[in-house]
């Protein structure tokens, strides 16, 4: 069950705050990322899963869960110096002295460029340590004859990521005819991966309401008085320098990719 799927649990009682302690074990509600507390950087907390694998991620209300309830991490009032470290874009840990991995057979899919250079400018260091490239298609109105042709395996894995991926959609019917144990398909509510991008980030209140019938991009362009989408896109990519920039759906769907593709398999034996 997705406890994140129903906010009313917010209203119907308190979410308690815990001590962000070393050692103690809780789980991210958006990744389902579990690991256990090991310092803090740059305000977020640093969990490091059974595998010796380390994530940050932002102290926002309610964001994990403890024993399978929601709580609310706090960073303690006193807490050990934090060592000196470097970290990437999307928050991990960087690996200093590290070359680019082989590629892996196993794949990320996205709708298209601006997807694709999006999840570079955040993702792009740990995509490289790990050896997973990132493929934009045009769309996904053929994505099940793609997947048939990539031919998907256990050394072969494939994550897709899916903008408007909500009850009801287009998008959710197409993902639905999906089965293949070696593919998973993740996305965000949005419209368009512009939406993803936090207004801050991009120097605006909050994204234009645009119209049922007109298309997102141009409505978004009118309403801010921008005449060329590709100045627009310019803006926005030029926004963003980590996972702080963008909306947490984004960040949660491509930590869960990124962690099916590279799942160990004969590759890494």
């Amino acid at each position: 069950m997705d406890v994140l799927a129903n906010n009313d649990w917010r209203r119907r009682r308190a979410i308690p705050e815990v001590d962000a302690e070393l050692d103690l074990v809780v789980e991210d509600a958006e990744s389902g990322f579990c690991g256990a507390v090991v310092g803090f950087e740059f305000g977020a907390v640093v969990l490091e899963d059974r595998f010796g694998k380390r994530r940050n991620f932002p102290l926002e209300p309610a964001a994990f869960l403890l024993d399978g309830e929601p709580v609310t991490l706090r960073k303690p009032r006193q807490t050990a110096p934090k060592q000196q470290r470097t970290t990437t874009a999307s928050g991990s840990v960087a690996v200093a002295g590290h070359t680019a991995r082989v590629a892996r057979r196993s794949r990320i899919w996205v709708e298209g460029i601006h997807d694709a250079a999006l999840v570079e400018r955040i993702w792009g260091d740990d995509l490289r340590v790990e050896g997973v490239v990132v493929e934009p298609l045009d769309g996904i109105d053929e994505l099940s004859s793609s997947i048939r042709a990539f031919g998907p395996g256990p050394v072969a894995r494939l994550g897709v990521l899916v903008d408007h991926l909500v009850p009801g959609s287009k998008e959710s019917r197409i993902v639905a005819s999906v089965q293949s144990p070696y593919v998973l398909v993740t996305g965000h509510p949005y419209v368009d991966v512009w939406q993803a991008v936090r207004p801050s980030a991009v120097g605006i209140r909050a994204w234009p309401e645009v119209p049922r019938g007109r298309p997102w991009k141009e409505g978004v362009c009118a309403a801010l008085g921008v005449a060329d989408p590709a100045d627009m896109w310019r803006r926005i990519l030029a926004g963003v320098s980590s996972f702080r920039d963008v909306e947490t759906p984004l960040i949660g769907a491509m930590e869960r990719l990124i962690d099916f593709v590279t799942e160990p398999d004969d590759e890494d034996v």
